[in-house]
Order: C-alpha cells, then sequence, then structure tokens
C-alpha cells in the first residue's frame, strides 16, 4: 500500500447521488483519513443491491442527499485508526452493514447477530458519532449509506463492519456476500435449520430468495417451491435448485397459500417471505406445515406495517414466526465459513452474477436491477 496517503486526505472518484431518483454523478470526491476504531477501503468492485435503489428513490429521510451508496463490495485496507486490531494494511476484506464489535453481550453470545453496542439504524452517519468522512471539492459534506457508501474508490468504514476474508477468493464473487446473498443463504442455513428432505416455499425470487433456494439445496431439500408474479422466475429458479413454481397471479380464485397446502399435501415444512409484504408473511405462515412448520421473515417490509394472528393459531397450530436479519449470521464468525464453501465449489455464488460494469457507467446497473433485467451487477472501481 502507497504510505504516502496514511493520515491524509484522499482525492478519488465516487458515484455520488445528488437529488432522489436522479442519475448517479461521476465526480471526485475527498476522503478523510480513518478515526479511531475505523479504517479506510480501497474498494476493488461493489454489487447493486435493492436496498440501495429502495433508498436512492426516497426524497424524505431516512433518504439524505448528496450520498454515497452501495454496501455489497470488497475491498483491501489502505490505512487504520487508532486502536484498531483486528486488521490492517493491505489486508483484503468484506464490509458489512450489520455491525460485529466482539464486546457486548449480544455479539459475544453465539444466540444473536444484533450488536447491542452498535444499534443497526439506517443513518447518513459514520456508526460511532454523527460525522461524514466524505466532502466534494467544494467542502460540502456527503452523507454515508449503511455505513459502507462503496459506491467510490476509496471510504472509510468503522472496524465492527469489517470482516477479513482469504484474499484468493475473486472479488466479484466476495462483494456478494456483504448482503443479498448471505442473508438468503443464512435463513435457510441457521434461521430455519432446513433438513435434508424436507419441503422448502419461498415467495419472492429475488436474489435474496434465490439464495434461500441454494442455502435449501445446499441442505438437501427435496421439494423448493418458487412462488413468484414475474414468469420468467420460473426458469431462473431451476439453477438454484427450485423444483416447483407458482405464479401467483395465475390461481384463479385460490389463495397462493390454500395452492401450495394442495401440492404438498398439509403445507411446507419452512416458508419464507422474501418480499417484504404482511400480506404475504400471512400467507405463508398459513400454508406451513401444522405441527412443526416454520416460516421465516426475511423481506423488508414498509416501516409500521403490522401483522395480526389470533392467538388461538398461535397457541394450537405449533407453527413458529421468525425474523432473519443478515440470516442470523454472525459478520466475523459467519462469512469465513460462506467462503470456504465456496472456495470447495459446494456454494455457487458465479450464477448470481449476470452483469458487470465500470464506476463510469453505473447507471447502468440502476437500470438492468430496476427493469428486472439483473441478479446482481458488479461495478468496478478502476475497470
Amino acid at each position: 500500500m502507497d504510505t504516502k496517503t496514511t493520515g491524509r486526505p484522499i482525492r478519488c472518484k465516487a458515484a455520488v447521488a445528488r437529488k432522489a431518483g436522479e442519475p448517479l454523478v461521476i465526480e471526485e470526491i475527498i476522503v478523510a483519513p480513518p478515526k479511531s476504531g475505523e479504517v479506510r477501503v480501497r474498494i476493488i468492485c461493489s454489487s447493486l443491491c435493492h436496498s440501495d435503489v429502495t433508498f436512492w428513490k426516497l426524497k424524505d429521510p431516512p433518504g439524505y442527499f448528496p450520498r454515497i451508496f452501495g454496501h455489497e463490495s470488497y475491498g483491501i485496507i489502505e490505512s487504520i485508526g487508532e486502536d484498531v486490531h483486528d486488521v490492517t494494511e493491505g489486508d483484503t476484506v468484506i464490509p458489512i452493514f450489520l455491525p460485529d464489535c466482539g464486546e457486548c453481550n449480544t455479539c459475544k453470545s453465539p444466540k444473536s447477530n444484533i450488536c447491542s453496542k452498535l444499534p443497526f439504524k439506517v443513518g447518513p452517519w459514520m456508526h460511532r458519532e454523527e460525522t461524514s468522512r466524505f466532502t466534494d471539492l467544494k467542502g460540502e459534506t456527503i452523507y454515508h449509506f449503511l455505513f459502507i457508501s462503496s459506491f467510490s474508490q476509496y471510504t472509510v468504514v468503522d472496524v465492527a463492519h469489517i470482516v477479513k476474508v482469504d484474499p484468493q477468493i475473486p472479488p466479484d464473487r466476495a462483494c456478494l456476500l456483504s448482503c443479498g446473498v448471505s442473508t438468503g443463504v443464512g435463513a435457510a442455513l441457521k434461521t430455519a435449520d432446513v433438513e435434508a428432505g424436507s419441503t422448502v416455499a419461498i415467495f419472492g425470487l429475488g436474489v435474496i430468495g434465490l439464495a434461500v433456494a441454494e442455502g435449501a439445496r445446499l441442505r438437501g431439500a427435496k421439494r423448493i417451491i418458487g412462488v413468484d408474479v414475474n414468469e420468467e422466475k420460473h426458469e431462473v429458479g431451476k439453477k438454484f435448485g427450485v423444483t416447483d413454481f407458482v405464479n401467483s397471479r395465475n390461481c384463479g380464485d385460490k389463495p397462493v397459500s390454500q395452492v401450495i397446502m394442495e401440492m404438498t399435501d398439509g403445507g411446507a415444512d419452512y416458508c419464507f417471505e422474501c418480499v417484504g409484504m404482511a400480506s404475504l408473511v400471512h400467507e405463508a405462515y398459513v400454508c406451513c406445515r401444522m405441527g412443526w412448520g416454520k416460516t421465516i421473515v426475511v423481506g423488508v417490509d414498509k416501516p409500521g406495517a403490522l401483522l395480526s394472528f389470533t392467538s388461538y393459531e398461535v397457541l394450537h397450530h405449533g407453527k413458529t414466526l421468525a425474523g432473519s436479519l443478515f440470516g442470523n449470521l454472525k459478520p466475523k464468525s459467519d462469512i469465513h465459513l460462506l467462503v470456504k464453501r465456496y472456495m470447495d465449489k459446494e456454494l455457487e455464488l458465479d450464477k448470481f452474477v449476470t452483469h458487470q460494469v465500470s464506476l463510469e457507467d453505473i447507471n447502468k446497473a440502476f437500470e438492468l436491477l430496476t427493469e428486472g433485467k439483473s441478479l446482481r451487477c458488479v461495478i468496478w472501481m478502476d475497470k
């Protein structure tokens, strides 16, 4: 690494969102040196996630502008701040939006991945203090996104959000593990603990739903039912282990839950809601098997969305309903396991990448995703 930049601001290119929903602008920015507990990372590549698009469209808080989006990424540590001991300059890393401080009771426990010292939130600042490390060439503040902001050649990240990884994993595969793919695979492997020979129903075959299918495939699920409104997802799903497909718009007078109940002779062992709609959570809960069925909520619904169940059905039906933030994975211990499974040719990451572009063409990635033409588009910072 170039030690001449250590402790000094760096001038580099970034894709800056100036206004909600408008094309990102490629411009030069200033990235400040890392403070205590922080690292500055040279981003090699980043993939575009639906969360980036969702918040890019928001005109009001938690939408903030100007902002640097991006949170699925891979990079190399350029410099470290004080009190950073886990990583050093030159380490290859994956920034993760979910913190893992390693110090609080919840981070020390194997039962949770929700840090109590640095609670997750969608703020525009660094995690430990409400300041930014980005300014434009006029000196104006540029906001952070999910504590990562990887649509920049350099970014500053709290060390609690940094996971050191094997440099042998290709950058354009490693970045996928920052969010969506890990969330879906983790939901199947860890939250639900899918068993071999079981039946799985997945509501929504976007990247997260397909990643759930990949996780269920790894566990040996006998039947994986995909539910979506897009008929094209039928063929796509087959690549990820989906054995049956239901277009919820073609169920006639029957609710999709009834269709799945009939297909499975009583319900699926595991149901995953991967869209973010309360109505689909209810459908998933209805068609998970009475007595032992599990419904896993993975999709992010709008703030304030409510779920409603009668106490009778909760008590008498013997089903489990659970949330799965980041697949219940603990970033600093579980991501290594996924990397190993990819390197051992078990976890198939390659099929998630459908497009690759340069930073200058990042708006093409947004177009592809919003038009439903891509799963993951990888954005290279220097190509």
